[in-house]
């Protein structure tokens, strides 16, 4: 099946161009996928379609619920089982527990929260970033609500959404408390990167004991860590090769665990069935005490991997994730959980290897294969979705700049971190080889699971509030359900803390310190930056020359001002006699929008009167996209210079700008607009004059309306002539040599501040900012064109 893609373009000619693209389904995931998504928006895909996109989430969104069943009646019962119908009332409790938080709250609620089909808790931040101006650093401008990926919602003013809205913007400690609630939820995730694949594959190579019950534990936790290092160790490869392999593997897996379960049920007990009556539920906590409700902490594990299933979510239509759980990964998991259950009420003393004790010995090493598969593909997809968590703190300006590897030209979404890989593989190793058995790290990943999903709750009844405009009666029953399951839940692994659970603590209070110590550093700089930026009267003081000797060539000045003249610039020509004779201020800035379209990407202006060469680049991303990945981008930037230039010059003279703001001339509409306008201005009679403002200059453009039409040819030719000249003049300081100008801002504590802020400033992010990767090497720039300024602030 292929689709056909057609975009009328015109370009500076004039001429409309035709840009067809064939695209079957076998292409890069990213541009099929959101394909898939428009198409799945039209109503205009099969079903069959539908059922395929349902097969391929398998392998990569519910690998990790999938290889719960291996550990979580161990869990539940640490101690043994003392009564027979303590089984039913686990079993009761992971069955109301799959179905009020898997299906329920996230394959059918929480899934539609997705920003553009993207999931995890920092595209819900995304979300309420755009609804609200909850951003800590305030860097964005009125023109990126134009881009065609920043989607949101207006409201009434009075309405409680308003209300809401008002309410968090009014206080930077509610922005702050937001953005920490944010941290948090990543940072478990992180943990989740870590304990996943250590109780995944810990719990997977355990089935070798149970065929020889001689060896020893060691053994098991050798082969573990073997697994380990040969996963990690593969990680700079990808999974584009290997990635086919992992739907039928987790189908595969499911109907074993599913056909297994149904097997057992009938073989053993079809009591068990009773568990489907929430009785059963208040008679095990009537009956048991405190222990019973801790092993709440051990039935909490049958619903990980809910909180990677919305993380995971990316390329797949919520239909097909829907679809896919409700026909195979629920009623699978129902039949595997009930067969243990089944098997556990006629041998009460096989708890501890319970699902490789309830396999028939005709299939057990089949099964024993094909569950290690499992636990690598859930591993995987955990370890994949981490580095795409990392990867978005980086771009919202949480995280220390890390190496980004892009590992597939098929694939766009496929990224490895190398540094982050090594962290994950040496913590999951210390977790496995320190705990050895599966009791301790399940209460370790019970705590960092449950510490997601109230992240997740609390951001949702805000995106309801803002972004849905849900009734307050549908918001509250929400909240109630689910604070209520998960509070029980949490309270529960409060008592296992001492048992293991203080590792996720410990893994994301360390991961935390670390991004708002980050972020609280690129905010100080932010500040610093806005509050020192020069003037345009001093700029327009020093006239063309700048009071320097302009010397032939382009220098390109990094800043993190979207607007403004920034003070390194001030402080390289108060200490240097030479400019170069075109000066281009860069902005490379993060939207929370989860890509910028290629198209629209940059934004160009010009910096006070032609004369002085000075024009400012704003180059956008997104959460998702890969500035990596833009090898071309000086040649890029060039080009819309050169662009700028000529669309400068066709609107000098033209009749009518119709809000035209040079702000918004990247996007094709607006090309298209300003083309247009050019067209009429030959014929209109009314020329009521031109002004191109920006926050930097305002270069007015004005006409006589008495004299619009004796005029508008001869600027016409005018323009052709003056854009004609100061494209060569482009182009030979160009060809003259391009220099790259970064800042390099220090920032330091002052005397007088406190002992825990001169430990954060001078200490903590002094050291990421060592270790960080250095812009100039994110920018590609060429060492023998780099020129560092250096600068000191005090905060």
């Amino acid at each position: 099946m292929a689709a056909r893609v057609e975009i009328n373009e015109d370009t500076e000619n004039n001429q409309g161009s035709m840009w067809v693209l064939d695209q079957k389904l076998d292409q890069p995931m990213d541009e099929e996928a959101g394909r898939l998504r428009n198409m799945y928006r039209e109503k205009k895909f099969s079903a069959l379609l539908l059922l395929r996109l349902a097969y391929q989430s398998l392998g990569v969104v519910y690998g990790d619920l999938g290889t719960s069943p291996l550990y979580v009646f161990y869990n539940a019962f640490p101690r043994g089982i003392d009564d027979p119908e303590d089984v039913i009332g686990v079993l009761s409790l992971i069955i109301y527990s799959l179905t009020l938080v898997p299906l329920i709250k996230y394959v059918f609620i929480v899934c539609r929260a997705n920003d553009n089909g993207q999931g995890g808790t920092f595209a819900l931040y995304s979300l309420l970033c755009r609804h609200a101006k909850v951003k800590t650093i305030p860097n964005q401008h009125r023109t990126d609500e134009d881009l065609t990926t920043y989607s949101r919602s207006t409201f009434h003013e009075q309405s409680f959404a308003a209300k809401t809205k008002r309410w968090l913007e009014g206080h930077a400690f509610r922005k702050n408390a937001l953005l920490i609630l944010v941290l948090v939820g990543t940072c478990m995730m992180i943990g989740d990167g870590i304990l996943t694949p250590a109780i995944s594959v810990l719990s997977a190579t355990g089935g070798i004991k149970v065929d020889h019950p001689h060896m020893s534990n060691g053994v098991v936790v050798v082969v573990a860590v073997v697994l380990l290092v040969g996963l990690f160790s593969m990680q700079h490869y990808g999974t584009d090769k290997v990635g086919w392999l992992f739907a039928p593997i987790v189908l595969l897996w499911f109907l074993m665990i599913g056909g297994i379960g149904l097997l057992n049920i009938w073989k053993y007990d079809s009591r068990v069935l009773k568990a489907f009556s929430p009785v059963y539920i208040y008679r095990y906590f009537k009956r048991g005490g405190r222990d019973d409700f801790t092993s709440l902490g051990g039935v909490l594990l049958s619903i990980t991997g809910t909180e990677a299933l919305f993380a995971d979510l990316a390329h797949f239509p919520v239909s097909a994730v829907q679809l896919a759980f409700t026909v195979v990964v629920f009623p699978c998991l129902l039949l595997a959980y009930s067969g243990q259950a089944a098997y556990l009420l006629k041998h009460q003393d096989h708890v501890v290897d319970v699902f490789y004790r309830s396999i028939p010995e005709s299939i057990y090493w089949p099964v024993f294969i094909v569950a290690t598969a499992a636990a690598i593909v859930a591993s995987q997809a955990t370890i994949s979705a981490t580095f795409s968590i990392i990867k978005q703190a980086v771009a919202l300006g949480c995280f220390p700049r890390v190496k980004v590897v892009h590992t597939s030209k098929k694939f766009l979404g496929q990224i490895y971190i190398p540094d982050i890989n090594w962290i994950l593989m040496i913590l999951c190793i210390a977790v496995t080889a320190g705990f050895k058995n599966q009791s301790q790290i399940g209460n370790a990943y019970g705590t960092a699971v449950v510490i997601v999903m109230l992240v997740t709750t609390m951001l949702m009844i805000l995106i309801m509030i803002l972004v849905w405009r849900s009734h307050w009666i549908i918001v509250l029953i929400f909240t109630a359900l689910s604070l209520v399951v998960e509070c029980t839940y949490f309270s529960a692994v409060l008592f296992k803390v001492d048992q293991g659970g203080w590792v996720p603590l410990v893994i994301a209070a360390a991961f935390l310190l670390i991004m708002y110590v980050w972020h609280y550093g690129t905010l100080k700089r932010y500040e610093f930056e806005m509050h020192s930026k020069v003037s345009m009267a001093w700029i327009l003081g020093l006239g063309p020359s700048l009071g320097l000797v302009r010397v032939p060539g382009i220098g390109l000045v990094y800043t993190e001002l979207a607007s403004g003249v920034p003070h390194i610039f001030s402080h390289f020509i108060t200490n240097l006699p030479a400019i170069h004779s075109v000066v281009v201020f860069i902005c490379v800035k993060y939207l929370p929008v989860y890509t910028v379209p290629e198209e629209e990407r940059f934004l160009v202006k010009r910096i006070g009167p032609k004369s002085f060469h000075m024009f400012r680049c704003v180059a956008r991303y997104g959460y998702k996209d890969l500035h990596k990945k833009d090898e071309d981008f000086e040649k890029k930037l060039f080009d819309n210079l050169f662009l700028f230039v000529r669309l400068e010059a066709m609107m000098e003279g033209c009749s009518d700008s119709e809000e035209y703001s040079i702000y918004g001339q990247q996007t094709e509409q607006s090309r298209e607009g300003l083309l247009n306008n050019n067209n009429n201005g030959n014929t209109s009679s009314s020329m009521t004059g031109l002004t191109i403002s920006s926050a930097d200059s305002i270069t007015p453009a004005m006409k006589s309306p008495l004299h619009a039409n004796n005029t508008v040819r001869s600027s016409s030719q005018m323009s052709s002539q003056t854009e004609t000249d100061e494209l060569e003049y482009l182009n030979s300081c160009r060809d003259a040599g391009v220099v790259h100008i970064l800042g390099n801002t220090v920032v330091r504590a002052r005397r007088e501040s406190k002992f825990y802020k001169k430990i954060a400033v001078d200490y903590i992010y002094a050291f990421l900012r060592k270790v960080c990767r250095q812009n100039s090497v994110i920018f590609n720039v060429p060492h023998e064109s780099l020129l560092n300024v250096g600068q000191i602030f005090y905060v």
